[in-house]
């Protein structure tokens, strides 16, 4: 069994549905082109009347068996938690970039990333709720990383410079200290040759009934 966030995993049942995950995910996949479409089409009215009736029908057949919540907590092949339906990090959440996240040997995290047409506010740039939504995530997979995996309580960010989207950036974040149940994470948003473009600073509180449950048992 792995306990994680006051859920219980059953290990031995982890692998058995991959095919339909990776299924899923190319369908996440794809939806998220098709979005990017629809937010750039140019093409004749009568074509968008005529795509808009096939996706509907496209709805329907998904429509015919479905879940009453997304995707839960798993435990992926490597044995780590997972959670393919979050809509920052999940792979079948057409809503998430998806963002992956590395953990580096010092306990810091790092993900490459690049925005999409769909995520824009200000014209030809990324929308700063977009960006503050990126960093709660990161900010949180880095204190959970650090063993202090918790809720976020507050987070502040401060916008440097525009966000682009359509380009490479690569955001970082670390924890810096924590008391007791309470840990403060640093991160940013940055362009490949080190420019930060957003910086965050985020408290996150431990739940009583998490602590203890985040090591395999």
């Amino acid at each position: 069994m792995f306990y994680y966030g006051g859920m219980t995993i059953d290990l031995a049942s982890a692998g058995n549905a991959e095919a339909r995950q990776a299924a899923l995910a190319a369908l996440g996949q794809q939806t998220r082109e098709l979005i990017d479409a629809v937010v750039l089409t140019e093409v004749p009215e009568d074509e968008i009347t005529s795509v808009t009736a096939e996706l509907a029908a496209l709805t329907g057949r998904l429509r015919a068996l479905r879940r009453t919540s997304p995707q839960p907590f798993e435990i992926g092949p490597d044995g780590t938690p997972r959670h393919v339906g979050n809509a920052v990090a999940g792979p079948v959440n057409p809503h998430a970039l998806p963002l992956i996240i590395e953990s580096t040997p010092e306990r810091t995290v790092r993900a490459e990333l690049a925005f999409r047409p769909s995520h824009e506010g200000p014209p030809g740039w990324v929308h700063g709720g977009v960006t503050a939504m990126i960093m709660d995530h990161l900010l949180g997979h880095a204190a959970a990383v650090a063993g202090s995996a918790g809720m976020t309580g507050t987070l502040s960010v401060r916008y440097r410079r525009p966000v682009p989207y359509g380009e490479p950036l690569l955001a970082t974040a670390e924890h810096t200290r924590s008391e007791g149940r309470k840990s403060w994470v640093d991160g940013r948003i940055a362009l490949p040759d080190g420019t930060v473009l957003v910086e965050a600073t985020g408290l996150f509180i431990t739940p009583s009934d998490w602590v203890g449950r985040f090591d395999p048992a």
